[in-house]
């Protein structure tokens, strides 16, 4: 559990945002866990596989629909 912070409680949303894309920017790539050879050749089958069928999908706006009327 991450323990709430004044200081970023007082940060408007906009503030928060600018906060987290410095941080994300921060990370060293090369510090990043890498990826294993099994991840790598699933995210090309998966990336082939939309490729080939891009209609076969749904859109983002009904998966989330979707998720949302499961957790109601």
């Amino acid at each position: 559990m991450v323990n709430k912070s004044p200081a970023l409680e007082s940060l408007t949303a906009q503030e928060r945002i600018v906060l987290m894309g410095r941080l994300w920017d921060s990370l060293d790539a090369a510090a990043a866990a890498p990826l294993s050879p099994a991840l790598v050749a699933e995210l090309a089958r998966r990336e082939a596989d939309a490729d080939a069928d891009p209609d076969a999908g749904i859109p983002w706006d009904a998966l989330r629909d979707e998720l949302q009327a499961r957790l109601r």
